[in-house]
């Protein structure tokens, strides 16, 4: 059987082969009843749109390169996959990268990969706010999990989800917190704590701060002797992976969860609905995060101006938040 082309395709409708072309690499140029005919006649045939081709017609490869801190980090794979899934929904392929924590390593790669793609996700950059500025100039970018002044971005606010849970443990009777700090150089860890410290701060409840910690299960494990040193019963983790730390912590010392201290992390990854007991945290919404990065993302490409979007974390109670023994 002979291969489908576009000029096949075009002879079969008795449409110009750059009409069935534009319906393709620019479909907003063809009458709709026009494209739908092409596409399925496209269907039928069999004929599949080359991708290098294209990119000589329209300057555009088809590729959204993300770059990650940590892909081992619980939080990100949901988060992959729902850029991945709206990349697709967009023709689009996603070229994936990992700086493995490292803000030097995140300004060699998004040097070495923006000639490969049309834009840029950048998920919890580390480069600091000038650099990041530099680094960005020229290329099609947003930035998720953190806000910088003039660049597009996509957050998560967890303020009102946390403080909700923290007035939840204070009528349980807990009188005592801690705030395990995430890594200083994040924005999701300096907007967690500030969140839970303007709570504090207008409540009749001790605060006790630690950290900064790395976002990993390893430090928060080791938080849980400074914990029991601090005497508090309720702890806020920057995140579910360090709080799954700290729980294993405190039971190595003999403490029990939520019995002798209650223990809220943030995420909701994957982690947090399977462990015993389910950890109380704050669910991301890694679908709509997912999706607002890449439509934002498009509009940046097409020449639209830097917006912010903010999405609202939400509180989900499981079995490590009830009053202190």
């Amino acid at each position: 059987m002979r291969r489908a082309t576009i000029y096949s395709i075009a002879e079969s409708l008795g449409v110009s082969p750059s009409t069935v072309s534009r319906a393709f690499s620019r479909p907003e140029m063809v009458k709709q009843s026009v494209r739908e005919q092409i596409l399925e006649t496209a269907r039928q045939l069999g004929y599949t749109p080359n991708r290098a081709a294209r990119g000589l017609a329209t300057g555009r490869t088809g590729v959204i390169g993300m770059l990650v801190p940590d892909v081992e980090n619980p939080f990100f794979p949901p988060l992959i996959r729902a850029v991945q899934d709206a990349a697709r929904e967009q023709d689009a392929e996603l070229l994936l990268i990992d700086s493995e924590l490292s803000a030097s390593a995140e300004q060699e790669l998004v040097a070495r990969i923006r000639p490969q793609v049309d834009g840029l996700i950048i998920a919890s950059a580390r480069l600091p706010s000038k650099q990041l500025h530099e680094v960005l100039r020229g290329v099609p970018a947003v930035i998720v999990n953190r806000a910088v002044r003039s660049l597009p971005a996509v957050v998560c606010d967890n303020t009102a989800a946390l403080q909700s849970l923290a007035q939840q443990l204070r009528e349980h009777g807990h009188s005592r917190f801690a705030l395990l700090r995430g890594p200083s150089a994040s924005w999701a860890a300096t907007s967690r704590a500030r969140a839970v410290r303007s709570w504090a701060e207008s409540s009749e409840i001790e605060l006790v701060e630690l950290g900064p910690f790395e976002a990993q299960f390893e430090d928060g494990r080791a938080a849980a002797q400074q914990i029991i040193d601090a005497d508090a019963t309720a702890v806020f983790a920057f995140d579910d992976l360090m709080a799954a730390g700290v729980i294993a912590g405190l039971s190595e010392r003999g403490e029990r969860v939520p019995a002798d201290r209650s223990i809220v992390g943030c995420d909701d990854v994957l982690l947090a609905r399977t462990m015993t007991p389910g950890l109380t945290t704050v669910a991301a919404p890694f679908t709509e995060l997912g999706r607002a990065s890449v439509e934002v993302l498009s509009d940046v490409i097409a020449g639209g101006p830097a917006r912010t979007v903010t999405l609202p974390g939400t509180v989900v109670l499981r079995g490590t938040v009830g009053p202190p023994g």
